[in-house]
């Protein structure tokens, strides 16, 4: 492999001599050789932005000329296209404030940006870092990403199965089943309402999220090392933030508290919360599906689901809930990660927390994970959801909780001897109920309609 030599204020390193990355940057590669999480991509293009943008404040601002801010910008448009994604090789196990990061994206800008300009027009720390801190660069990328991988990925991956949710509610109209509490039997529900019951969940934990979509849209860009902004201009917080929306359209604004912003992750702990109910409420669905699709013959087999591959080894013609058990187990990590976070969080001492990496790392991967769960679960499994109608009528009529209907008309505990009988001596609740002399059977049939009890 050939090298080139960079240097820092530490001395000369041997770096790649096709990669745009400095001497911190391989020193981090070097001393840093601990497992193989990298840095995630949204939060390269989160720094994409946000150096675009800091570009652009300091050109309005007076303190960076144009031939510089308009290279720096080319590089930041690179980076978010995707061009220059082999230069950000960085572990998360790394220094805890991103530091290296950081400097990552400041160095291949500078070098990618002095062969565009074919001279030294760019150095990492001077111009590409001007006015910006580590410190209050890497939350910023933190709150960036987080906020843009909720709402342009994990948004509509919700919102798709929601629709679908609404759509198997219109074509399962007026269909009754029997309902179940603590996975025993229990009084008649339609299945539209038990779906309609799965549409809340993820609109609720919608509405959840979009509740932790302000707080991450606050930006700490500004606060610098310490909160007091020192080195950056005045009016360069407000107007980054300005430039960091007219980029992404999305309406950040500055942190009101810079040195709450370098210091405290509340804000990500509290939308992961979100994410975290959201894979407790996909838990739930994804199990109701598998449980309702058991069988095909042994289980409830209640509704039918899509059959995607086969499912046994040794067993032919079996095929799994493979769908549902991938959602459960996302939903494993999601809750797993909500500890990393809320940990990770619990973590800043003094002027700055420095569990940064670990915590967005956690994060962004419960965003991801539950948007590409979510869209699979819709497309592979969901939509093809269909109604076992003559399963639901038969469990339904074979329901003893069906005997709830007679309260009202022979009491509670008559009502449960006529359940006791009839499961004892294996007959129907008419049955029973005429036997044990507590209705005709021309009142039993007036008042027993279970499509009635929905």
């Amino acid at each position: 492999m050939d090298f080139r030599i960079e240097h820092d204020s530490m001395g000369e390193v041997n770096v790649p001599a096709d990669r745009y990355w400095g001497a911190q940057t391989q020193r981090s590669l070097e001393n840093f050789k601990i497992g193989t999480e990298k840095i995630p991509m949204e939060i390269i293009r989160a720094f994409g932005i946000l150096k675009k943008a800091a570009a652009m404040a300091n050109h309005r601002l007076g303190k960076l000329d144009k031939p510089r801010t308009d290279i720096i910008c080319q590089v930041c448009d690179e980076i978010l296209s995707g061009q220059l994604e082999g230069h950000f090789p960085l572990a998360v196990w790394q220094t805890g404030s991103g530091t290296q990061s950081n400097m990552n994206v400041n160095e291949v800008i500078a070098n990618r940006g002095n062969e565009i300009a074919g001279e030294e027009l760019l150095h990492p720390n001077d111009q590409v870092n001007m006015s910006q801190s580590s410190n209050d660069t890497f939350p910023t990328a933190m709150h960036i990403a987080a906020a843009v991988s909720i709402e342009d990925h994990l948004f509509p991956s919700m919102d798709g199965l929601i629709q679908t949710f609404e759509r198997l509610m219109r074509e399962h109209e007026g269909i009754v089943k029997t309902g179940r509490t603590h996975l025993q039997d229990a009084t008649p529900i339609t299945f539209s309402q038990e779906i309609s019951g799965w549409k809340n969940m993820l609109e609720k934990s919608r509405d959840m999220l979009a509740l932790s979509l302000p707080g991450l849209k606050e930006l700490a860009l500004g606060g610098t090392a310490v909160g007091t902004g020192l080195n950056a201009p005045t009016g360069f917080d407000v107007e980054v933030a300005r430039a960091v929306s007219e980029l992404t359209g999305k309406e950040f604004r500055t942190a009101g508290n810079k040195f709450h912003a370098l210091t405290s992750k509340d804000e990500l702990v509290f939308a992961h919360g979100a994410l975290k109910g959201l894979a407790a409420n996909m838990m739930k669905i994804a199990n109701d599906i598998r449980w309702l699709s058991s069988g095909p013959r042994c289980g409830l087999g209640e509704i039918r689901i899509p059959e995607n591959e086969p499912g046994s080894s040794i067993m032919p013609g079996k095929v799994n809930p493979t769908q549902c058990e991938s959602v459960t187990m996302v939903a494993v990590q999601v809750m797993a990660n909500d500890v990393a976070v809320g940990i990770a969080a619990s973590q800043g001492n003094f002027e700055l927390n420095v569990f940064m990496p670990v915590c967005i790392y956690n994060f962004l991967q419960s965003v991801r994970l539950l948007s590409d769960s979510l869209a699979s679960f819709n497309q592979n499994c969901a939509v093809g959801i269909q109604a076992n109608r003559e399963k639901m009528t038969e469990n339904l009529y074979r329901s003893l909780m069906l005997v709830t209907c007679l309260n009202p008309y022979i009491g509670y505990e008559n009502a449960a001897k006529t359940a006791k009988k009839a499961y004892n001596d294996g007959i129907s609740l008419k049955e029973a109920c005429v036997a044990l002399g507590f209705l005709t059977e021309e009142k039993f049939d007036e008042i027993f309609i279970p499509e009635k009890m929905v």
